[in-house]
C-alpha cells in the first residue's frame, strides 16, 4: 500500500483578476495560502504552481540524496539544495527548465563519486521522475 498526499485549490473570479487559496488540510502547513495571476506572473505576496514545485523538488532531491550518500558509506553532514523552477511563455506557458543547485559537506567523499550520486538522486528521487519531461540540470559543490 502506497502513501498518499493531499491538497486543495479554490479559486473565485477570471484568470487575470480573481484570487484563490491553497490548503494542505493534512499537514496545516497551507491554510487558505493566497495565488493570484499577480503572484504567479507579478511580484504581488502569495505562492504559485512554480514556486511549490520548486519547494518539492528540493525537499525530495535532498532526501534521496541523502539516502544515496548513507548508503554509499557517506553520511551527509549538511545539504543545502536550491531549486529554480523556470515558466517559459513561449508557445504558451509551459516549465522549461529547473536547476537543482545542492552545497554539502560530506566528509570523506572524493568529488567524482559525489557527483556521480547526486546525479542518480536527481534522475530517481520521486519528483524528479514525476518531472521528467522538464529538462533537469544540477550544480552539485561539495564544501
Amino acid at each position: 500500500m502506497g502513501i498518499s498526499r493531499r491538497a486543495t485549490a479554490h479559486w473565485e473570479g477570471d484568470l487575470k483578476t480573481g484570487k484563490g487559496q491553497l490548503s494542505t488540510p493534512q499537514s496545516g502547513l497551507l491554510d487558505n495560502t493566497r495565488y493570484a495571476f499577480s503572484s504567479r506572473f507579478g511580484d504581488e505576496k502569495g505562492t504559485n504552481p512554480e514556486e511549490l514545485i520548486a519547494a518539492a523538488h528540493a525537499g525530495c532531491f535532498t532526501m534521496a540524496l541523502s539516502a544515496k550518500l548513507t548508503e554509499a558509506g557517506f553520511p551527509p553532514e549538511a545539504l543545502d539544495t536550491e531549486a529554480q523552477v523556470d515558466l517559459s511563455m513561449e508557445g504558451g506557458p509551459q516549465l522549461s527548465q529547473i536547476t537543482l543547485k545542492v552545497k554539502a559537506k560530506v566528509p570523506g567523499i572524493e568529488a567524482e563519486k559525489f557527483r556521480a550520486i547526486a546525479d542518480d538522486a536527481k534522475q530517481n528521487c520521486p519528483v524528479s521522475k514525476a518531472l521528467s519531461a522538464v529538462p533537469v540540470a544540477l550544480e552539485a559543490e561539495l564544501l
